[in-house]
């Protein structure tokens, strides 16, 4: 799985996924660093197959309207730490590499459950 987190994630979770094993890129750290736009993000993600990880809903409504990004994780959590949010993503990973075979997908995260959407009407 590839990863790209927009740039309200965090360096530690970035740096959490490539330390399991997971090619994952930050925003900051290509394209126009943090002045790249939602749609230049989405293009480059689809573009490589990337996961998108973001606290943007932008991206969610981008996701339903023109199905970009492809392959989407939205984190609705509010300002929880580091290690909280790695412990989400421990718990989440195998259902993360179960769909990522899937053309298009969002999972979304709230506090007390997680909304996996694959069906996308075309």
């Amino acid at each position: 799985m590839r990863f790209l987190c927009d740039v309200h994630i965090s360096y530690k979770i970035a740096n959490y996924l490539v330390a399991n094993g997971y090619e994952t890129f930050h925003v900051n750290k290509i394209l126009n660093t943090w002045y790249t736009t939602d749609k230049d993000i989405c293009n480059y993600a689809d573009i490589n197959n990337l996961i998108v990880i973001t606290k943007d809903s932008d991206f969610r409504d981008s996701f339903f309207i023109k199905k970009s990004p492809k392959k989407l994780i939205k984190l609705n959590l509010g300002n929880i730490s580091n290690v909280e949010l790695i412990q989400i993503l421990k718990e989440i990973i195998n259902d993360i590499e179960k769909i990522d075979t899937k053309p298009y997908f969002l999972i979304e995260i709230d506090k007390h459950y997680t909304t996996i959407i694959t069906d996308v009407n075309n």
